[in-house]
């Protein structure tokens, strides 16, 4: 099929898109399926790392070899230029394979959680990190123990070193909190643990918590897991999607005080590490590597703060466009353009993600592409499959994308999303050493969300319909109001969670039930008639993930407002933007992350990009207005 004809074939079916019902789209469910019935070409490529397990378990010998041999070479190994090198390249090697080995094992467990051999094989390699973790107790306390001047000279001497410089100054500039080698390694040991929580949260929310049953309005009973909760309260039928999620939430409760427990051992755990590393609190120990000035974080959650009535116009608008005399909660994730309830086969959906990327030019479209063809991505959900999606780079493999897809507009969303986070790990890795190819977690979200701006940007410049556009801006705007206002919420919550423990308490489930209801009643305006928001809802932070990574939230909001200003200045053919944020993707780690954004154009140390995002979301809301004002003039509303 010639280019043309694919474009051809595109424009037909976003014309059609608004006759066509739901029932129409073919979309598999494989959710109760166990994995090894789902058919091949939908399941990622996992030999591509290792053909076989064997292999997997010669790396790891291999690596611990390796490990071995670092008690060998150590003494003395800051004396010399020369010595310097052969310690960094031997940790270089090993990183490598700790990383491939551990990408295979993270994979495997995600597609499969029941099946218990993986996390063996997780817990074989975590014990060897851990050993390997406290032999490096002393390579920090060498460093700044140097004279500064004699150390950063080596790197004028040895030009092989120039990898590692970056790394360097970063420790330096961590000097103060760099522990003498004998209590680096009791502390190192610790990680034979400090994953537990994290893996205890999601085997309790993902395996071992009795899933509900309810018999929706048709007659039909359900199993809600998450797949099938997730979906469902997108219904249409306001008593399902309300039994739905009050079924779901209600059946948390009763497991909310091991959840809070898990959640308790977790805030301590990182106030531990906060308290044995001398900063002032959690938030400073997490943000201080990456020298992101806390006041960043504190002026997000500020600026949105006083930037709510956009949401409140929103959600009065879906009000509107619902008929409904009152926004409950469990009205939020409804499609509020009720005509148009649209699923997207998977060849439907690859083809418009490929074409909403032509901007970014054709060899990264190539690539993505080939992302599509080799099977770099696991799509539909399956028995036991982890819930979300995520990307997972492998340096010297290619990334790994992991889907949930149901067809859904929002699964396509997070289709373009993940291969954005895939395409910044490819583009860091193919540029960058492998010492320099990790970006930070602050600028993981860039890249993606900018993806999901291109793919909004393709469809409303490509649709003409008013019905479809206002629910494509529908869409987008549920998708931006997710990931800012309700991704900022999470971190005010976080926030929350860590000044309770840093100042003494636990954390109990009355507490974070009053918390947590009290944030969502403030940001969706229930104090103010917005939208009414039921005690239900409180203990649904017993089932968001991300809680267990450690100030990890914020950055899914930072990421979409510098995304939303970068790929503005893109789309807008700005001279040399394209350039600059290609560079971007390219930098990996070599540089601190707001120096990084900076220089593609986007200054995160200041409010205005946050102001500008939620004016910009208040724009596309004015856009829906009058989309709605047209159609219903001519009567289709």
């Amino acid at each position: 099929m010639t280019k043309r004809m694919i474009s051809l074939w595109l424009c037909l079916i976003w014309f059609f898109t608004g006759i066509l019902s739901a029932q129409t789209a073919k979309i598999p469910n494989y959710s109760d399926t166990p994995r090894k019935d789902i058919p091949m070409e939908y399941k990622w490529r996992i030999e591509d790392i290792y053909a076989t397990e064997t292999d997997w378990q010669k790396d790891k010998a291999a690596m611990v070899d390796l490990i071995f041999k670092i008690d060998q070479i150590k003494t003395g190994w800051t004396k010399s230029p020369q010595n310097m090198l052969v310690m960094f390249d031997l940790l270089n090697s090993i990183n490598l394979k700790a990383n491939r080995l551990g990408s295979y094992a993270n994979h495997q467990n995600a597609s499969e959680l029941s099946n218990s051999h993986y996390r063996i094989l997780q817990g074989e390699l975590q014990s060897i990190l851990v050993d390997y973790g406290s032999k490096l107790a002393f390579k920090n306390d060498d460093l700044v123990k140097m004279d500064e001047k004699d150390l950063l000279g080596y790197f004028k001497k040895e030009p092989k070193l120039k990898p590692y410089r970056f790394t360097v100054e970063q420790i330096l500039r961590s000097k103060k909190h760099i522990l003498p080698e004998d209590k680096q390694k009791i502390v190192a040991m610790t990680g034979l643990f400090s994953g537990t929580m994290q893996d205890a949260a999601s085997l309790l929310d993902d395996v071992d918590m009795p899933t509900p049953e309810v018999t929706l309005s048709n007659g039909e009973k359900t199993t809600l897991n998450y797949i099938n909760y997730a979906n469902l309260r997108t219904s249409p039928n306001r008593d399902d999607r309300s039994l739905v999620m009050r079924t779901y939430w209600k059946n948390h409760t009763q497991f909310e005080n091991t959840f809070a427990s898990i959640l308790n051992g977790q805030m301590k755990s990182e106030l531990f590490f906060a308290k044995v590393y001398d900063y002032k609190d959690c938030l400073e120990a997490r943000l201080y590597d990456e020298a992101i000035d806390t006041m960043v974080y504190i002026q997000l959650i500020s600026t949105t703060r006083q930037n709510l009535a956009p949401l409140h116009r929103l959600i009065k608008l879906k009000q509107e466009l619902l008929g409904i005399d009152k926004m409950r909660y469990e009205d939020i994730y409804v499609s509020s353009v009720k005509e148009i309830d649209r699923r997207y086969p998977y060849d439907e959906g690859r083809e418009i993600v490929l074409a909403s990327m032509k901007p970014l030019g054709t060899d990264y479209v190539s690539v993505v592409r080939k992302a599509f063809n080799d099977r770099w991505i696991d799509m539909y959900p399956n028995k036991d499959k982890e819930t979300g999606a995520y990307s997972g780079g492998i340096y010297d493999v290619h990334p790994f994308v992991k889907m949930n897809y149901t067809g859904k507009y929002s699964d396509v969303s997070t289709l373009t999303h993940e291969l954005g986070h895939a395409m910044h790990s490819y583009l860091s890795s193919k540029n960058q050493h492998y010492a320099d190819a990790h970006y930070t977690t602050f600028m993981a979200e860039i890249a993606s969300t900018f993806n999901e701006n291109l793919l909004v940007d393709y469809v409303l410049k490509n649709e003409k319909d008013d019905l479809l556009k206002l629910f494509i801006i529908d869409s987008y705007l549920d998708e931006v109001r997710a990931t800012i206002y309700r991704q900022v919420m999470f971190a005010e919550f976080e926030l929350a969670m860590h000044r309770r423990v840093e100042g003494g308490n636990s954390l109990t489930p009355d507490w974070l039930n009053k918390t947590y209801l009290d944030l969502v009643r403030y940001y969706y305006g229930h104090d103010k008639g917005v939208m009414q928001v039921d005690d239900y809802i409180q203990n649904e932070w017993s089932g968001i993930p991300h809680f267990y990574l450690n100030y990890y939230v914020f950055q899914y909001s930072t990421g979409i407002i510098a995304s939303m200003a970068l790929s503005d200045k893109v789309l807008a053919g700005e001279p040399g933007a394209l350039e600059k944020y290609m560079n971007m993707l390219k930098a990996g780690g070599s540089a601190y992350s707001l120096d990084i954004v900076k220089a593609a154009g986007v200054d995160m140390t200041t409010s205005a990009p946050t102001e500008a995002a939620l004016k910009r979301f208040d724009d596309l809301v004015a856009e829906m207005e009058k989309i709605v004002a047209r159609l219903k003039s001519q009567g289709k509303i």
